[in-house]
């Protein structure tokens, strides 16, 4: 009787090496570039060593991470929502229309807006089914679609360009509570979305990672029609990350609503590309199938880091956009290299 025995060097036993094992992770790039930003920033500007503006930088980066982390599952997929950013605006021009034009209570726009979000992201996700078009067309023509209705309505409802002030309808000061409260801890002022923002991070990383769901996003993104073949229901899947963004839109809607009062209709065009760098900073492929949501919130971060860095630093603020642009070229180049170098050990 003979016993199989692992020869040296046969790969069905090999086990991956630490380095190997950490370069493998898709939000390696974005840890390494937040490092990189941070260090900048604490060296070149004093008052972002301020413990005290630890929630200001945790809040610009919360305002892009909410939808980030929804664009970042959306893209592991295999899809782009190019109206994401005119989406935010959407949901809270909504809710204040509806609760002032009809006098209801502000809940109940709140309700209504969240129905409108969810039924966009489903609107999307079937018509990209139905149609077999590209989900960037798709987007794009909802993107148009509400840029127009923000701007028509509004002056249809209001006569300008801004939501009407809701301030005294009942149910305003708990929705205020709700979305757009805020809290300290220690001399750092923690704004409610930044608490949203965690969590959900936390949540969709346990959901893309340890759950049935989280498995259907990534085979529906490698391979869509390998995925159908082996009974993964990638419509579903697909339309159900679409809903997804439009939950985020949501969300940060309503914050936008109920922190400022009122809403501009012309408010988040091209905040979408905001979203899609903060999670192709954080390791996602414009090809699908990879990436991370955690990634997606260091991207995020590094935004609200070079946003008040920047300014912190008295550098002229018209340089944002560029950085922005030296980040997600440094960061894809350094993605590939560490998944091409974890790949070959």
């Amino acid at each position: 009787m003979t016993t199989a025995s692992a020869t040296p060097g046969d790969d069905r036993v090999k086990t991956k090496s630490t380095s190997a094992t950490f370069l493998g992770m898709p939000a390696v790039g974005a840890v390494i570039g937040g490092l990189a930003v941070a260090v900048l920033f604490l060296s070149v500007a004093p008052a972002f060593r301020s413990v005290g503006n630890i929630g200001t930088i945790l809040y610009g980066s919360s305002t892009i991470g909410i939808m980030a982390i929804f664009v970042a599952l959306l893209m592991i997929g295999g899809e782009f929502d190019l109206s994401t950013g005119v989406a935010v605006t959407s949901s809270g021009l909504c809710a204040a229309h509806m609760a002032w034009y009809f006098n209801l209570n502000v809940w109940t726009g709140v309700l209504i807006a969240l129905i409108f979000s969810l039924a966009v992201g489903a609107f999307n996700g079937w018509l990209l089914h139905r149609t077999g078009l590209p989900s960037f067309l798709v987007t794009l023509g909802t993107f148009f679609v509400l840029q127009g209705a923000n701007l028509a309505v509004t002056r249809i409802v209001t006569g300008g360009v801004s939501s009407n002030d809701i301030t005294d309808m009942q149910g305003w000061k708990s929705a205020q509570a709700v979305f757009a409260s805020s809290f300290k801890i220690g001399s750092v002022t923690i704004i409610i979305p930044i608490v949203y923002w965690i969590f959900l991070t936390l949540l969709l990383s346990f959901v893309l990672l340890r759950t049935k769901y989280g498995n259907w996003i990534l085979a529906t993104g490698g391979d869509d029609k390998a995925a159908r073949a082996v009974g993964v229901p990638v419509m579903m899947t697909k339309t159900a990350l679409f809903m997804g963004t439009g939950f985020g839109a949501w969300l940060l809607g309503m914050h936008n609503l109920f922190e400022y009062n009122n809403v501009q209709s012309g408010q988040g065009v091209g905040q979408e590309f905001i979203y899609i760098i903060a999670a192709v900073i954080g390791g996602c492929l414009l090809t699908g199938g990879y990436g991370s949501v955690v990634g997606a919130s260091v991207g995020a971060l590094i935004y609200g880091m070079t946003l008040l860095g920047i300014s912190y630093a008295k550098w002229d603020v018209d340089w944002l956009k560029t950085f922005l642009g030296v980040m997600l070229i440094g960061a894809t180049l350094v993605n590939q290299y560490v998944k091409r170098k974890a790949d070959s050990r």
